[in-house]
């Protein structure tokens, strides 16, 4: 199989993620649970991986990293725990439903919602979210990279147009955290949301959140903390404030893994890697008749993501030919992102996203680009 779905999840992991979570199910107990020796390993760890978020996303305190099970719980938190009714929000067109499904039940509680559109090119700018602000406006939420069209957009001066108001900057980093650079302080973010099993590399239910330091969020869910057990109200201090329950240890220690992998390799040689197959790609299929791409393919420093349809042909059936006839694997349908499919017109027919990791090779996207021309000739 060839696979060129890593924007749903990486799948070819480093040998030493596999390697740290075998060897995390044999050894680790329940992480701040007990004061032998396999729960104080586990606590350890886990504060470990911590540090090395932390580091990676410049941020100023390990304690503001909270850990989750992926961006979808991390992305709910932050919606529900910031926003309150008379509240109004700014998000656009290309977030996935982790972010618009919660802010539809927030409307339901009275908090205003703004939806940028996009551009021709699938692209949303700084000076859209500055035009949309209101008296009330406490929050600028957006992925920081489409999962759809794998557009970039400019967070940084995003967040520095909240910063200068007082409005807090929320960002969704699934399809960019262990590719791009971020630097939550350089670039004005007050809460970054990331999964774990995308272009972090790491195992599936890990995630996390960081939240500026100075910036409450409400838990989404309070238990069990490990600490101030006869208290009526969950602890408030992070980041065990939003952290009730068992944490995936298991998981977060091949995360930790994964993170020091991705430190040795550099995120400058993977991220023009991927791009530089990405570039051969849409090349190879951008001129072919009856192919539509879909993004903003002005700049090369974006997602290595291509998403395309051929002529009328529903997404579905050239995603199972791809796979049935040439072993190609790669995620048709609507993305989770229906905002963006009805700015495309493609909400019938969907689309079908190639997208692409460091671990293909030219040879893969060669039979790529093949395969796609026959099924439109």
């Amino acid at each position: 199989m060839i696979y060129f779905d890593n924007a749903a999840t990486t799948m070819h992991k480093p040998e030493t993620v596999i390697h740290a979570v075998a060897q995390a199910l044999n050894s680790l107990g329940n992480a701040g649970r007990g004061a032998h020796e396999a729960s104080l390993d586990a606590s350890r760890n886990i504060y470990g991986v911590r540090e090395r978020i932390a580091d990676f996303f410049h941020g100023e305190d390990p304690s503001r990293i909270a850990f989750t099970s992926n961006s979808t719980e991390s992305l709910n938190t932050a919606v529900k725990g910031i926003l309150k009714p008379g509240d109004h929000v700014v998000t656009t067109v290309l977030e996935h439903n982790s972010v618009l499904r919660p802010l539809y039940e927030m409307e339901e509680k009275r908090v205003e919602v703004t939806i940028l559109p996009c551009d021709e090119y699938g692209m949303v700018y700084p000076e859209d979210f500055t035009r949309a602000i209101r008296p009330n406006t406490k929050a600028f939420i957006c992925t920081h990279g489409s999962n759809l069209t794998g557009n970039v957009l400019d967070v940084q001066s995003i967040g520095a147009a909240a910063r200068e108001r007082g409005i807090l900057s929320v960002v969704d980093a699934s399809q960019t955290a262990g590719v791009f650079d971020i630097d939550v302080q350089k670039m004005n973010i007050d809460i970054l949301c990331f999964t774990g099993h995308k272009g972090l590399l790491g195992p599936q239910g890990t995630g996390g959140m960081y939240v500026r330091a100075g910036v409450n969020v409400r838990p989404l869910k309070s238990g069990g903390s490990g600490i101030k057990t006869f208290e009526k109200k969950h602890p408030s201090q992070m980041p065990t404030a939003l952290e009730a329950g068992t944490l995936n240890g298991h998981g977060l220690a091949g995360l930790g893994a994964a993170v020091d992998y991705l430190n040795r390799q550099g995120l400058s040689f993977i991220r023009a890697k991927e791009q530089a197959l990405m570039k051969k790609f849409y090349l190879g299929v951008r001129d072919i008749p009856g192919v539509k791409v879909y993004g903003d393919f002005r700049t090369m420093d974006r997602c290595a993501i291509v998403t395309l349809n051929i002529r009328d042909y529903d997404s579905g059936e050239v995603g199972d030919a791809l796979y049935m006839d040439y072993g190609i694997a790669t995620r048709t349908g609507a993305h989770c992102a229906p905002l963006m499919h009805q700015a495309l017109g493609t909400t019938e027919q969907g689309a079908v996203r190639f997208s692409f990791s460091h671990f293909n090779t030219e040879e893969e996207i060669q039979r790529g680009i093949e395969a796609v021309r026959e099924l439109a000739e």
